[in-house]
């Protein structure tokens, strides 16, 4: 599919992504007050929602990275989890946020979660900017969610196709219309 010939319908606008990403640091900012918090970005898709999201949250905050990979370069979950690299901080009685880019299949976000428990952490949830809870392959409910969309292929602010677009500063569709 050649996305530059396709029509690109906006799902989440960059002004609406701005403010329920401020909503989400407020609310986490409350939820975490008086803790260790420790926010753990799953890369490479959600580092944009994250360095967004940690800059709205107004408390003392840990950050790390792990890398996984289940997409390669199509459009469905491969449905298995690689992990890349591992958190390498002592994560132990951090209240741990794992931050990812989208939960469909809940595959990826069910893998780390379990993973991180075996380090120790006093709490662990997880916060995605975009769930598609119609996809579910495993009892999973994000935490924080930033929005929920239907069962469509998105691309942009971090999310990418073929490693290109995780620029575009809002979230979008490419419909099977050509320009």
């Amino acid at each position: 599919m050649d996305i530059e010939k396709k029509v690109w319908e906006t799902l989440c606008s960059e002004e609406d992504i701005n403010k329920r990403v401020a909503e989400l640091g407020k609310q986490i900012s409350n939820d975490y007050k008086d803790k260790k918090l420790f926010v753990i970005s799953l890369l490479k898709g959600s580092f944009i929602f994250t360095a967004d999201l940690v800059r709205k949250i107004d408390i003392p905050v840990k950050i790390g990275f792990m890398t996984t990979s289940s997409y390669g370069h199509g459009e469905e979950s491969s449905g298995k989890v690689n992990m890349l690299s591992d958190i390498t901080d002592d994560i132990s009685g951090y209240d741990v946020l794992v931050v990812d880019d989208i939960t469909d299949s809940a595959l990826t976000m069910s893998y780390v979660m379990n993973h991180l428990k075996s380090k120790n952490p006093a709490s662990i949830k997880c916060c995605v900017l975009l769930d598609k809870p119609s996809r579910r392959k495993v009892d999973l409910v994000p935490d924080y969610v930033g929005f929920t969309i239907e069962d469509k292929f998105v691309v942009g602010y971090g999310l990418n196709y073929g490693d290109y677009y995780r620029n575009v500063p809002y979230v979008f569709n490419v419909t099977d219309k050509d320009r």
